[in-house]
């Protein structure tokens, strides 16, 4: 599995500050993955991606930067990183599971003013494929230059975000606005889970996963919108974490960097796989079964709600295929309690499969839980974590 990184800030940052620098910054997941398992693939090796918006006299488009290169083995990642500022960047150090090792499959995706990245995988994709590639229309089809699922991920959103009344090439002066972007994600999850389901029983009782992990992030140069997601009711989704305040800096010794907080403000917001920094209080975990929006620096979460959300707030999810897809949840142990979800008195006005909920909480917010951060690097846990898994019947 993959590891991403989202900054959005008031103002422009130097790309070293997040991609080179810090203790455990995104060049260090490539190599030193805290919330990863795999030790057969114990790496995030197989190239990485850097995407930046940059001056608006520029154009709409952002910036990419790709590789297939091991992100801590390019040094022109170093020279870039180290003279290039942006107020948005995704970047992305990739962990095959569809798709060959090639430029043209490394994350981030753009169309246009959109950027898109991906952690995890579409459930049963070798059968769901066709179906979700014919559902498409022909220009994002053509589109299409990799063979990643989560390319044709992309392609779902950019199709989704046509059928709902908008032309993914116009880039709006504004963007397309954070409410538009949410809804367009929230249909390429149906859509995906309805392609699921399509599949025949008879392939289905082959002893087929269909379980996705669907991590996504995509944004329009102004809003940006991330999911933590699993199409399953029992089974916890791959890590995720935001952190905001007033400034990202380091202090005392270098790597140690820190997100301060002056005042209720928010001028930087980060989304990560995995925490850049060991200060627990710096991270907020991002519940399984979410969508979170950041617009203009503030940060909303929805829950998610389908066949696999609960509206009890002690339903418990299990971590064992997270771990045994080589993670680790945001908590500790073989099994978690949604600590973070929403009031039972938070009311919905939609029926949708996945309609949004009423708000669930916004930020900015100091500290809150990101029980477990960092603690799973450790051998000795890493085989209790699988001893407790082993002993668990995995299940949809």
């Amino acid at each position: 599995m993959c590891r991403f990184l989202v900054f959005k800030g008031k103002n422009e940052i130097l790309l070293s500050k997040l991609i080179l620098d810090p203790s455990h910054s995104i060049l260090t997941q490539s190599y030193d993955s805290r919330l990863r398992l795999d030790t057969r693939r114990p790496h995030n090796g197989d190239g990485f991606g850097v995407g930046y918006y940059t001056h608006p006299e520029l154009g709409p488009e952002p910036c990419l930067f790709t590789s297939t290169i091991p992100a801590w083995n390019c040094i022109n990642l170093e020279r870039l990183a180290s003279k290039t500022t942006s107020s948005l960047i995704f970047a992305h150090v990739r962990a095959t599971t569809e798709g060959s090792l090639s430029d043209s499959n490394c994350h981030p995706f753009r169309h246009r003013s959109l950027m898109w990245m991906h952690n995890g995988g579409i459930g049963a994709f070798k059968y769901v494929k066709r179906p979700l590639c014919d559902s498409v229309a022909d220009r994002w089809f053509l589109g299409v230059q990799g063979s990643t699922d989560s390319e044709w991920a992309f392609a779902l959103f950019l199709d989704s975000l046509e059928k709902m009344g908008y032309d993914p090439s116009s880039e709006p002066a504004d963007g397309f606005g954070h409410s538009v972007l949410r809804k367009a994600m929230l249909k390429v999850i149906e859509r995906i889970n309805a392609a699921i389901r399509a599949i025949p029983a008879e392939i289905k009782g082959k002893d087929l996963d269909t379980r996705s992990l669907l991590n996504f992030a995509v944004t329009d140069g102004h809003s940006v919108v991330c999911t933590r997601y699993i199409s399953s009711k029992t089974d916890e989704a791959a890590s995720l974490y935001f952190s905001s305040g007033t400034n990202w800096k380091q202090h005392d010794e270098p790597g140690n960097y820190t997100m301060e907080r002056r005042d209720k403000g928010a001028d930087i917001v980060l989304v990560a796989s995995e925490p850049l920094t060991f200060e627990r209080d710096n991270w907020v975990t991002v519940p399984t079964n979410s969508i979170l929006t950041i617009h203009k620096q503030n940060v909303l979460v929805h829950p998610i709600i389908d066949e696999f959300y609960s509206y009890n707030p002690s339903h418990q999810r299990s971590s064992c295929f997270a771990v045994s897809k080589g993670l680790v949840s945001n908590a500790p142990g073989g099994t978690v309690t949604e600590d973070d979800q929403a009031p039972e008195s938070v009311s919905s006005s939609s029926t949708s499969p996945t309609a949004e909920r009423n708000l669930q909480f916004t930020v900015p917010v100091v500290g809150g839980g990101a029980g477990g951060v960092m603690d799973s690097s450790e051998p000795e846990q890493i085989r209790e974590l699988k001893a407790q898994c082993a002993s668990v019947a995995l299940s949809a």
